[in-house]
């Protein structure tokens, strides 16, 4: 019963991380119905930042630069590439993310060169005994920081103008256009915030206790597993965001355990296409995938 509460907790801490790489996904999606298959170098390029400037500015500050710096690298891409091509179709689009994916991985390996650095989370690899229990510090963390990040973001997407707008926009652009929604305006606010949230994530999957790895290229498929997550909530539901992050949190956890861990790495992708073949949109979606 202990081993089962542990990894139900861990598995809702890595649930929460999965969720808010999940919610960029979406976000974009809302604003552009572009896949975005770059959000991976995202979450690279803010533990690249932080990598590399922890050990001068300590792990504070280091950790907001590199959220800014992933929230702004997802600017620049949508403002260079993706804004000057407005009026492509969404498929190409996401090609092109493709392309700006493998760009950033290969860039970013080439500047680590043979170094696999961890971030230096100061909660990191410290286990904390509940009643028996074994928890890792880095997924109670995780827990508490998505739950925050995701209140607030359902707050602004509900209440402010960004939100209104997203949301109007998301709803038919043509109609957002005429009553004076800038659509740019919206798109780049899309890709910071997605950005930022990719930031965040890379926090905790760059840990001893998360992935057992430091900054490498599993990094980079362990935020990709966030498109699953994405993908069985519904690509246009932020809040089939969070729970399909949650889904894929908790199916690693148990199968890691219960089955092996190899097989954890699928499946991911057959509850992915178990849920296709019941609802194509997702649980919570209203496009099918086919259709995007």
């Amino acid at each position: 019963m202990n081993t089962f509460v542990q990894l139900m907790v861990n598995g809702l801490g890595k649930g929460a991380v999965y969720a808010l790489l999940a919610l960029g996904f979406v976000v974009i999606f809302k604003a552009t119905e572009v896949i975005n298959f770059a959000h991976g170098s995202l979450a690279l390029i803010g533990g690249y930042v932080i990598a590399a400037t922890v050990d001068m500015l300590g792990f504070p500050l280091a950790a907001a630069l590199g959220i800014g710096g992933a929230g702004l690298a997802g600017l620049v891409i949508e403002r260079l590439l993706l804004s000057r091509s407005r009026f492509a179709d969404p498929n190409s689009l996401a090609l092109l993310t493709i392309g700006v994916d493998v760009v950033v991985v290969e860039d970013v390996f080439r500047r680590l060169g043979t170094t696999v650095p961890y971030l230096g989370a100061p909660w990191d690899a410290r286990p904390i005994q509940l009643g028996g229990v074994t928890l890792f510090s880095t997924q109670l963390v995780a827990l508490l920081v998505g739950l925050v990040l995701i209140t607030a973001f359902f707050v602004a997407f509900r209440y402010t103008d960004w939100g209104i707008a997203m949301r109007a926009q998301a709803e038919n652009r043509e109609a957002a256009a005429l009553m004076g929604i800038r659509s740019s305006r919206v798109t780049a606010t899309a890709w910071l915030v997605a950005g930022a949230l990719a930031g965040v994530a890379v926090m905790f999957i760059v840990t001893q206790d998360f992935s057992g790895t430091g900054l490498s290229r599993s990094t980079h498929a362990i935020a990709f597993a966030a498109f699953p997550a994405a993908v069985i909530g519904g690509l246009d539901s932020t809040a089939g965001a969070v729970v399909g992050g949650v889904v894929v949190g908790l199916t690693q956890a148990l199968t890691e355990v219960y089955v092996s861990i190899p097989f954890a790495k699928v499946a991911v992708f057959l509850v992915m296409l178990v849920v296709l073949v019941v609802r194509p949109a997702g649980l919570f979606g209203t496009r099918e995938l086919s259709r995007v």
